[in-house]
């Protein structure tokens, strides 16, 4: 076999084993990004973001020969919640471009978003399965994405009226959060295999959008009453978030689980979106005291995220080298 061709064979493998799921890095690489920048470490951020396009890139592709070579299985993906990683991390990286003043980016990322959101919601809602795990929070998660990436863009360009539907799709995303809890298992906190911790970052996100969309409400001009209440919100959401974390955190040190998984990137959003929040609540509430915890809780989030990514790049590399036939 050529070198060329075991190359073009080696390629195919790696990405017919990529899972619907993977999305879960590109959301967890953005966000990072995203709280790196917000402490300052602007360098270290934008590596952050290199990786985390990367993924995305690499997954976009992996969508495209899916729907074009295999429709049966894209049509199999597309109705499960791991599919709505796509989205979240679309919206994530598209606000890490927008913090770059990059608009254009963000606008393009957004259209992408809101037209994949259209196509996978419904799909996902019919194959609804009960009761819900980790994942299913994916329904909020990339709703607030929508929320989180519409209010930047609302809030440091001229198109206000982004606002409004962010406005919307918060709302939305807070509903999708409940429908999904009072189904939740809560047996997910002992036995969860990573994406037990969306539990959380859902409303990790959701804090994040109430943080940006207080920011969008002075800009675009919306009453004082309804920018007050918005900065009340993302800190009541901070407090129960803060304590998310903490029982999840018990929860892996009671019941450790150090095999890799995949989902285990779902664990390293949250950690991610947590700080993100933290640093974004803290300077559109005026709530200072959550700025030294946003700072600590980045580099957790950096760790795993580390980890990680080394861990998936050995599996993907077993999983994708070739089996020796017999006789060779």
């Amino acid at each position: 076999m050529s070198g060329d061709h075991r190359a073009r064979s080696t390629a195919g493998r790696t990405l017919e084993v990529i899972p619907p799921g993977a999305g879960a890095a590109a959301m967890s690489s953005g966000i990072v990004s995203v709280a790196l920048h917000l402490i300052g470490l602007e360098a270290f951020s934008l590596v952050w973001l290199v990786i985390g396009t990367a993924i995305w890139l690499v997954l976009t592709v992996v969508f495209a020969s899916r729907l074009v070579d295999d429709r049966g299985r894209w049509i199999d993906e597309a109705d499960t919640p791991p599919a709505l990683t796509g989205v979240a991390a679309t919206t994530v990286l598209g606000t890490r471009f927008a913090l770059f003043d990059w608009s254009l980016v963000g606008f393009t990322a957004l259209a992408i978003a809101v037209l994949a959101w259209i196509v996978l919601i419904p799909a996902v809602i019919r194959h609804w399965t009960s009761p819900t795990v980790g994942v299913h929070f994916l329904l909020c998660v990339a709703t607030q994405g929508l929320a989180v990436l519409g209010a930047t863009l609302a809030a440091t360009t001229t198109a206000h009226w982004i606002a409004i539907p962010s406005a919307v799709a918060f709302v939305l995303g807070l509903a999708f959060y409940v429908l999904v809890l009072v189904r939740f298992s809560f047996n997910q906190l002992r036995i969860g295999a990573g994406d037990h911790w969306v539990f959380g970052g859902a409303l990790a996100i959701s804090t994040l959008a109430a943080g940006k969309l207080s920011a969008a409400a002075q800009t675009v001009g919306w009453p004082q009453g309804l920018h007050h209440f918005c900065q009340r919100l993302s800190v009541g959401l901070m407090v129960i978030v803060l304590g998310c974390y903490a029982v999840l955190l018990v929860c892996e040190l009671v019941w450790p689980r150090l095999d890799y998984d995949v989902r285990r990137w779902s664990t390293a959003f949250p950690m991610g979106m947590t700080s993100a929040a933290s640093l974004t609540v803290a300077a559109t509430a005026s709530a200072i005291w959550l700025k030294p915890v946003g700072e600590v809780l980045v580099w957790p989030a950096v760790a795993l995220c580390t980890v990680l990514l080394i861990a998936s790049l050995r599996r993907l590399r077993a999983v994708s080298s070739p089996t020796p036939t017999v006789g060779t």
